[in-house]
């Protein structure tokens, strides 16, 4: 390890953050944090059970009604504080994210100004919470409706993206003047600990934001839902621990918001600008090396085309460089564990079997990490494990289409409905494809959509509810309706 990565991480408290101090778990449990590019341990931090979260919900309630009640432009002021330390700190918070989950620094970089952007933007909408008053049809009174925060939140995040996942429930919690409390996932508690400074030295008042780090998420998860205090509760994960949740929340009736899988559709009809589709392809499969809910995770790809599109790609997925996303220049880091591995390389093997051609890639590489070869395969079976199940790993899985209708049904023959992405040059094409497509979101001859300023999330099995965009402080807001006999 660098004197570089040393010092970022001792500037990171490894302790639980509760009530605005820095506190060790009741039970004096740890766990180590590992660097999946090395396997080495990073660093040793606080393990919370249960009585560490009920501790986190007593600091948010007590911290709540004074936060509530907080000029709006205060609490903007204190969010766009921590977007300013965020990006001052840009180089810091991306090594930091490189070394616990193994993304290359260069997409480190671009997902920390993506995690203050949703800071910024909200900083800005914390103002604008409106309301309306207007008359009764009947002209005998008069009708008001305000917006008030929903009251303590419980926030699950994931592990692929540590820092923007953060930012993008916090920051429109904060704006409507909810509480926090912050479950991170195990293997990337860094990444929150440290906005938890952040957002300190930005001026938040103790309790208002709590990071409670674990590695058993039952148990704390279990008793926060439980307590009648807690209001609001927004995960992003898998669906299946996604309608777990939802069942636990119904004997309080949560507010709930639900980021969950997906299984996005990359469609190239056959007068699409294939260099464009390429392009659009390597950022949609391999950001992240291909672990993200909105990765392509099947190309459906016109057969006129078919062998040229997924000539092209292998070209570029096979000449990425690997290694540790640390070293300038690295293109493709490490999976997040052992089990990711596993998983990737049990879909390839079935898809092989179901009689898929390989084109480049394959396996995984010897030597310490969880490394996985960028992989294109052809002649995918339709029946095959990898087009029904979430990759979650950088595989292009390519199937053919003879006809729009075909290619539409394709996309939608799935329980999941997040993200699909069009590449055509023909606008009216475009457009009906699009208004059929059962997704939450599209990207039209592009292969990102992910944008603080617009509302992300998804339909079917892919969740409810929106996170960025005007929409995204809406999910933390109460509405409250006011008769008024104005002629009392």
């Amino acid at each position: 390890m660098s004197e570089r990565e040393q010092a970022v991480l001792s500037w990171v408290n490894k302790q639980l953050f509760i009530g605005g101090k820095w506190v060790d778990s009741s039970t004096g449990a740890t766990y180590g944090v590992e660097d999946p590019a090395t396997n080495l341990i990073l660093a040793q931090i606080a393990d919370a059970g249960p009585e560490d979260a009920v501790a986190a919900l007593d600091a948010a309630s007590a911290a709540f009604e004074a936060w509530a009640e907080t000029p709006p432009r205060a609490r903007a002021e204190v969010i766009r504080r921590a977007f300013e330390i965020i990006m001052e700190r840009q180089e810091d918070l991306a090594l930091l994210m490189t070394m616990e989950m193994g993304k290359p620094i260069s997409e480190s970089r671009s997902e920390v100004a993506y995690a203050a952007e949703f800071f910024r933007w909200f900083a800005e909408e914390a103002v604008r919470i409106d309301g309306r008053y207007y008359v009764a049809p009947d002209g005998n009174s008069r009708v008001l409706t305000m917006k008030q925060p929903v009251g303590p939140t419980y926030m699950i995040t994931p592990w692929n993206f540590p820092l923007a996942m953060g930012t993008r429930k916090i920051g429109p919690a904060l704006a409507a003047g909810c509480t926090v409390v912050l479950k991170p996932a195990e293997q990337t508690p860094l990444c929150s600990l440290a906005l938890a400074q952040i957002l300190t030295e930005a001026g938040l008042p103790g309790g208002v934001v709590n990071v409670v780090n674990t590695t058993s998420p039952g148990p704390i998860t279990d008793a926060l839902v439980a307590d009648g205090r807690l209001r609001k509760l927004s995960f992003t994960g898998s669906t299946e621990v996604g309608k777990m949740l939802v069942a636990k929340s119904a004997d309080n009736l949560l507010r709930l918001s639900m980021e969950l899988g997906g299984n996005a559709p990359f469609i190239v009809f056959d007068d699409a600008d294939l260099d464009l589709a390429v392009e659009g392809a390597m950022v949609a499969k391999m950001r992240n090396m291909g672990e993200a809910c909105t990765s392509a995770n099947r190309f459906l790809v016109s057969a006129k085309v078919a062998d040229a599109f997924a000539d092209r790609l292998a070209a570029r997925m096979g000449a990425m460089r690997i290694g540790r996303g640390t070293e300038e220049g690295i293109q493709v880091g490490p999976l997040i564990d052992a089990d990711a591995v596993a998983k990737v390389q049990g879909l390839v093997k079935d898809a092989l079997t179901r009689g898929a051609k390989l084109v480049t890639g394959g396996d995984k590489l010897d030597g310490a990490g969880h490394f996985f070869a960028p992989t294109v395969l052809t002649n995918v079976n339709r029946d095959a494990r990898i087009s029904a199940e979430e990759i979650f790993g950088p595989v292009a899985s390519i199937v053919t289409f003879d006809s729009e209708d075909e290619a539409i049904h394709l996309a939608n023959s799935t329980e999941y409905g997040l993200v699909a992405y069009v590449f055509s040059q023909s606008l009216s094409r475009s457009l009906r494809v699009i208004e059929k497509l059962e997704t939450g979101m599209v990207g039209l001859n592009q292969g990102l959509v992910s944008n603080a300023a617009a509302p992300f999330g998804g339909v079917k099995h892919s969740g409810f509810g929106r996170e960025g965009g005007f929409e995204g402080i809406e999910e933390y807001l109460a509405l409250k309706y006011v008769a008024i006999n104005h002629r009392a």
